[in-house]
């Protein structure tokens, strides 16, 4: 795991005079911000998204340099990432149990862990730091022998301890049975691993995406995305941007809209939750009179903009899909639900720790009830492509297999040889499951892609 950052930058002095010369010293005060984030996440299920949001995220974070930012959000990522087997090997280097209720000592002590195991940060900042961390808190004040105690010999002995942890999973174990149910265990094991790396960051090009990728010395895959290999400062400096040439958008997340086919003059589509617009986009560019949708007014606005930068252009409509209707029905429907994001765990690690097995099921039921809208919306005969970014049946084959038994919707099937590269993807059915497990590294390019399932679905004449 390569999440690698220098560390210790100055932090912003605290308005409280009796902690001011702790939090004073450089890098303090982002170990303390990253070890209550990651008890917002884990003890509330608070989304890191919404938590390290420049504008509306957490103050604890906002107020922090951009440098330490950028320590606080991967210290937060490695340790949502690698949680279960850095919980073991503390837990193998304690003798007793932590004393139960206290959550903030173990927060502590699993975000300095992270440091020491898996960033680029030195060991002996990390340990003194977290000792000061500690020190500082009267919940834990009592306990900086022992974090003092356990990090030190976490930091001597790393490299044993990491080789008795390798191939465990790194998933709760709720989620370790759900995947290996459906997976089994082989591939499981192999999306357990594919999620240990960030993911890559893929590109949707408007046309010429060979010519694209050579200029930006990216790798074309299968699914005519273009994957950067390296980038230093901001995407919105890479060429193509300003012009609109391109959109950032995970290549697994580009196939929905390719499911109706790559010619669809004079088709009218409505795209049903459309923010923030690559799937419109992409609709756009193949030809069709394309109603976006969406329910959030700021995202629809992002969607606004993204489309007048990309210089494309569609009707779109702020309002909650369930309660739209339309008296001239449409030719084709993308609803790409509201769903777990399991899918997205390579590069959002919170997320399984921010769901449950019972949200899992109960958002399964919400998307059941917008596909069955999204039919009423389309001509019979006209086509649904459902899709979303959970790994779990539940929230696909499963959902979609009821509807299609009662005679709601007809599956229309992908035949794997119309595409090469991804037949694996295409399921006995013919619908389109990808796994993080897919698309393999390449001449210094990372693998994998986000889970993703999409049915192309017909509505019976």
């Amino acid at each position: 795991m390569n999440d690698r950052r220098r560390t210790d930058s100055p932090s912003k002095r605290s308005p409280d005079k009796g902690k001011a010369k702790a939090a004073a010293k450089p890098g303090l005060a982002a170990r303390q911000a990253a070890a209550r984030l990651f008890g917002a996440v884990i003890d509330k299920q608070t989304s890191l998204d919404g938590l390290l949001d420049p504008v509306t995220g957490s103050p604890i974070y906002r107020d922090l340099s951009d440098e330490d930012r950028g320590l606080v959000r991967a210290i937060l990522t490695t340790s949502l990432r690698f949680l279960p087997r850095i919980e073991f090997l503390l837990n193998s280097l304690m003798k007793t149990p932590l004393p139960e209720g206290a959550r903030a000592l173990q927060h502590l002590l699993v975000t300095a862990s992270a440091q020491i195991l898996y960033l680029d940060v030195p060991d002996h900042s990390a340990v003194d730091l977290a000792v000061e961390q500690a020190q500082a808190d009267p919940r834990n004040r009592r306990f900086a022998a022992l974090v003092n105690a356990v990090l030190r010999r976490l930091s001597r002995e790393k490299d044993s301890l990491l080789s008795q942890v390798e191939g465990r999973s790194t998933f709760p174990t709720w989620f370790d049975a759900r995947l290996g149910e459906a997976y089994g265990p082989e591939l499981a094991r192999q999306i357990g691993e594919s999620i240990l790396s960030p993911a890559a960051i893929d590109l949707t090009v408007k046309d010429q995406a060979e010519d694209w990728a050579q200029r930006l010395d990216g790798r074309l895959l299968p699914t005519g995305s273009i994957r950067l290999r390296n980038v230093s400062g901001a995407i919105t400096e890479l060429p193509g941007y300003a012009e609109g040439a391109w959109w950032v958008q995970d290549a697994a997340a580009a196939l929905p809209a390719r499911l109706f086919g790559a010619d669809l003059k004079g088709q009218r589509i409505v795209d049903l939750c459309a923010a923030p617009g690559g799937k419109t986009a992409q609709l756009i560019l193949a030809g069709a009179d394309v109603t976006a949708l969406d329910q959030s007014a700021n995202r629809l606005k992002r969607l606004q903009g993204n489309l007048d930068r990309l210089g494309l252009n569609a009707e779109t409509r702020l309002t909650n899909m369930e309660q739209f209707t339309t008296e001239t029905l449409f030719d084709a429907a993308l609803l790409d639900a509201p769903c777990s994001s399991t899918g997205t765990i390579r590069r959002h690690p919170d997320v399984l720790w921010t769901k449950s097995p019972d949200e899992i099921d109960k958002l399964a039921l919400v998307q059941e009830r917008l596909l069955r809208h999204a039919l009423t919306l389309v001509r019979p005969g006209g086509i649904v492509v459902f899709s979303n970014c959970s790994l779990d049946p539940r929230e696909g084959e499963n959902m979609v297999a009821r509807l299609v038994e009662e005679g709601l919707a007809e599956r229309v099937p992908l035949s794997p040889s119309d595409w090469p590269g991804l037949e694996d993807a295409v399921t006995p059915l013919g619908d389109m499951r990808t796994t993080p497990a897919m698309i393999a590294p390449e001449d210094g390019y990372a693998g994998g892609l986000d889970g993703f399932y999409a049915a192309r679905l017909r509505r019976p004449l």
